[in-house]
């Protein structure tokens, strides 16, 4: 209790101090702010000789730094490399995930204690959050995706982490390794990448999309100029020649907002050889279909429950872009310009590949019953099923023996 005491001193000190200093707020570990707080510390124990403070001792020392040059009561669990998502639901109930599976944790946040985290860390991430914009999406100084609403439209302020993890795979061959794609698969999708052919990545929260859709990208040839279009940082594609970009929230005034529609238009005047759109879940999947059916070649990633979920989805949120977009005139542009689609999913502890379904034509007002899967399994049981995609004549004219990869 009395180690709890000098944290509250010190913590109240050490926060007079950084404003007196103007110091900045950086990333979490911050060395100017880890010096303050060895600074802060040493002065205190010199205090505590001379009688009338509380003991100070190493574990509330840890605590301290964790408050101030960390994320507070988070920290512990954001440096946990076991843990994949952290969520608050209202300051006593903190929620992790671990291999996919959700934990309920004994820490309990007073909810000053989470507006004050929530607070710093859209101060390092240069992002707002008032009662006139109760919404925020950030990217925290790790690569960690952080989600916020707060009051009125909650309750209590609610939380979401999606923490950086370190890709355990960036390319196919890798994927292919960690079992979560067959060789097979693997190559073919490394060939269809190579050739240039479109490809949507579809799945439900945390089936790995975003890992998927990196490895597709390091099949792109270095020689390829890439444009990448997100709401939050998240791709890392590793190619020499790439730009990136990231939506921007409205100001004070409700001006200045950058959509991802905005990015997907400007990308087009980038000179793209691909332009990947991290997401689809609105009116921009109208520009990304228009911005593939310019030429450049391109990939997304849409949530689905599967592979022909994903097709039929994406005829139909284009229409949200206004009541004069036409229903087949999505449906053609769709065939048009997605050839594959690659359907993941999690599957206990593991994510896999459990379809890869090829593009035909229209056929009426959709395109579901020209649609073939071209492999159909689980990881490495992802097998061939005889059906071949189109444009075969990209693979023949580039030297890659389609048939030698199918079997």
């Amino acid at each position: 209790m009395s180690s709890q005491r000098a944290v509250e001193i010190l913590e109240e000190e050490l926060r007079q101090l950084v404003q007196r200093r103007a110091v900045p707020l950086g990333p979490t570990g911050d060395p100017e702010l880890a010096s303050l707080v060895d600074e802060a510390v040493a002065d205190y124990r010199d205090r505590f000789l001379h009688g009338g403070l509380p003991t100070l001792d190493d574990e509330a020392v840890e605590l301290l730094h964790h408050r101030i040059a960390g994320f507070g009561l988070l920290t512990p669990l954001l440096d946990d490399p076991e843990i994949e998502e952290i969520w608050i639901n209202e300051p006593g109930r903190v929620f992790v995930a671990r291999g996919g599976r959700p934990e309920l944790t004994t820490l309990v946040m007073t909810a000053c204690e989470v507006e004050e985290v929530v607070e710093r860390m859209l101060a390092r991430a240069g992002r707002r959050l008032d009662r006139s914009q109760p919404f925020v999406d950030a990217r925290l100084p790790d690569g960690s995706r952080l989600h916020v609403v707060i009051p009125p439209v909650t309750d209590a302020w609610a939380v979401n982490i999606r923490k950086f993890v370190n890709l355990r795979a960036h390319t196919l061959e890798e994927l292919a390794r960690l079992g979560s794609i067959s060789p097979a698969a693997a190559r073919f999708l490394d060939a269809s990448i190579r050739v240039g052919l479109n490809v949507v990545v579809a799945g439900a929260v945390g089936a790995g999309k975003t890992t998927l859709l990196n490895c597709l990208a390091g099949s792109v040839p270095p020689g390829e100029r890439i444009v990448t279009c997100e709401e939050v940082f998240e791709l890392r594609t590793g190619r020499p020649d790439v730009v990136a970009m990231q939506c921007r929230q409205p100001n004070l005034e409700g001006e200045g907002a950058i959509t991802l529609r905005d990015l997907v238009r400007e990308s087009l005047r980038m000179r793209p050889d691909r332009i990947i759109v991290g997401e689809v879940r609105g009116p921009e999947a109208l520009d990304m279909l228009l911005a593939l059916n310019s030429g450049a070649g391109g990939m997304t990633s849409v949530h689905a429950t599967s592979a022909r979920e994903a097709l039929r989805k994406l005829t139909t949120l284009p229409l949200l872009a206004g009541e004069n977009v036409d229903r087949q005139f999505v449906a053609a542009t769709v065939a048009a310009c997605v050839d594959l689609v690659v359907f993941c999913r999690r599957l206990d502890d593991s994510r896999s590949v459990t379809e890869i379904l090829a593009v035909g034509e229209p056929s009426g007002d959709g395109i579901e019953a020209t649609a073939g899967l071209v492999f159909a399994g689980t990881g490495t049981d992802l097998a061939w099923t005889g059906e071949m995609p189109r444009r075969v004549e990209r693979f023949a004219e580039s030297g890659i023996d389609l048939g030698a990869i199918l079997r």
